[in-house]
């Protein structure tokens, strides 16, 4: 039998450049509504030509991850945003998948990723995830409902892992997450649960930063279990 192969193609530098730029994106490094710096600066830090980093920022406008302001330059966009432009949305808009779906699903994932995490998590990965929980708390404390640093968050966790297949599964259910989150963010903050939120997060983190995989484990599914209690009380 006759089997047709190509040849390798090599990633572009512009490919790099751009999943760079996203995974910072992923992780929080550039937050919903930030500026992008400057091109110049970009490809200075880069060692890369400006076209390069105009073709990179243009697959990131066309991925829904940032938004170009005419004048003003290239601002990342809110999850918000992204999930209403994206077809994954249709997922969540039928009535055959609802927030306990999804919370099934996390589950699996995340108690996995959370004790990679705290056996792999690198000085900088906890600087990171303390910094999602300390800006999520400043959001709970200026009465926002703060989903945006929840989503990163979780995300870090995954970065965390060091693992590539894990992480690849994250950035592509990373839409039905924030939806999940806000939603369940939403609904606590009008119960006024959202500081009890914080304290589960704290306490994820505190269990990757002493790498106790048993304890991070018992932290995410005390975490999901009480988003999810929560969720059957009020029929969500």
């Amino acid at each position: 039998m006759s089997v047709s192969l190509h040849p390798i193609q090599p990633k572009s530098i512009a490919e790099q450049v751009f999943e760079q730029l996203r995974d910072l994106i992923f992780r929080g490094y550039f937050k919903p509504g930030e500026k992008l710096p400057p091109e110049r600066e970009l490809a200075a830090s880069l060692s890369v030509s400006r076209p390069t980093i105009k073709t990179a920022i243009t697959k990131l406008v066309n991925k829904g991850l940032v938004e170009q302001r005419q004048g003003q330059g290239s601002f990342v966009r809110s999850q918000q945003s992204q999930y209403m432009d994206n077809p994954l949305r249709e997922v969540m808009d039928s009535e055959e998948v609802d927030l306990d779906d999804l919370l099934e699903v996390r589950s699996g994932m995340e108690v996995n990723a959370v004790r990679l995490a705290a056996e792999r998590a690198t000085p900088q990965d906890i600087r990171i995830l303390d910094s999602c929980v300390q800006d999520m708390l400043s959001k709970v404390d200026q009465g926002l409902v703060g989903a945006d640093e929840d989503v990163a968050f979780h995300m870090a966790i995954a970065y965390a892992t060091k693992n590539p297949a894990q992480i690849f599964l994250m950035k592509h259910f990373y839409d039905l997450l924030f939806y999940g989150i806000r939603e369940s963010r939403f609904h606590l903050y009008e119960s006024g649960n959202l500081q009890r939120m914080g304290d589960q997060h704290a306490a994820i983190l505190e269990r990757i930063r002493a790498h106790d995989p048993d304890g991070a484990e018992e932290a995410m599914l005390r975490h999901i279990h009480f988003v999810q209690d929560f969720c059957h009380s009020r029929g969500l």
